[in-house]
């Protein structure tokens, strides 16, 4: 059936599938122009940019709020599914893993919607593939489970049979910030203004420049939803 999100009819040249473009065992399918990010170099970009206009970077370990609201009278909380941490107990991980594998002549993006916490998800960055994956719940092992790659790496050849000899290049494992709905708001802690920005599960990248818009704003006051 027709299982589209409404935010994917924004896709302007999306199409349903013919019949002979589906994968055996799909039934139902669209292809479309998107941006697909490599997120390494995509990092990269975004601290750089930040660097050039003034900002300055330092790494320290902040084991509670109170010590960041101690250096700072604004604090902009990004914790991602360390929020959990931090004490909102409603963040859960949502455990995901990937395989990447050398290239083997892939240059179109493919995912599987799916309701099974295991899917089927191609990905190509140049001269290697980023293959998926799974979303486990409640989850916090971060280390990458043979088991799993070798079920990614079984998906995805039924997709494409050149990825099934396709050379490894390494496994990732990432935690999701999975919440019942994205928390961006501000609140006033021992003086200083908390500005949270956490909770977007597996869409950080389709949300994070409208979410970084209104945590900017406030962040200088210039919002309105407050908390606390």
């Amino acid at each position: 059936g027709d299982v589209v999100p409404p935010e994917a009819r924004l896709i302007p040249d999306l199409r349903r599938c013919t019949r002979d473009e589906l994968p055996t065992g799909f039934a139902d399918g669209y292809r479309g122009t998107v941006p697909l990010i490599d997120m390494p170099r995509y990092l990269d970009h975004l601290v750089d940019r930040f660097r050039a206009a003034g900002g300055e970077l330092l790494l320290s370990p902040v084991p509670m709020l109170a010590d960041a609201v101690a250096e700072s009278s604004i604090v902009v909380n990004c914790t991602g599914v360390g929020a959990h941490l931090f004490g909102d107990p409603t963040v859960l991980p949502v455990r995901g893993q990937a395989l990447v594998v050398r290239n083997p002549g892939i240059d179109e993006y493919f995912v599987e919607l799916t309701a099974s916490d295991e899917f089927a998800a191609i990905m190509p960055h140049g001269d290697r593939v980023v293959l998926g994956g799974v979303a486990v719940e409640h989850d916090w092992n971060a280390t990458p489970l043979r088991g799993v790659g070798a079920g990614i790496r079984r998906r995805c050849a039924e997709i494409d049979p050149r990825l099934a000899e396709a050379e490894e290049l390494g496994e990732l494992v990432g935690l999701r910030p999975g919440r019942d709905s994205v928390r961006v708001e501000a609140e006033q802690y021992e003086g200083a203004r908390v500005v949270h920005n956490y909770g977007h599960g597996g869409s950080g990248v389709a949300l994070s420049w409208g979410c970084a818009y209104e945590a900017a704003e406030l962040a200088v006051g210039a919002g309105e939803r407050t908390a606390g």
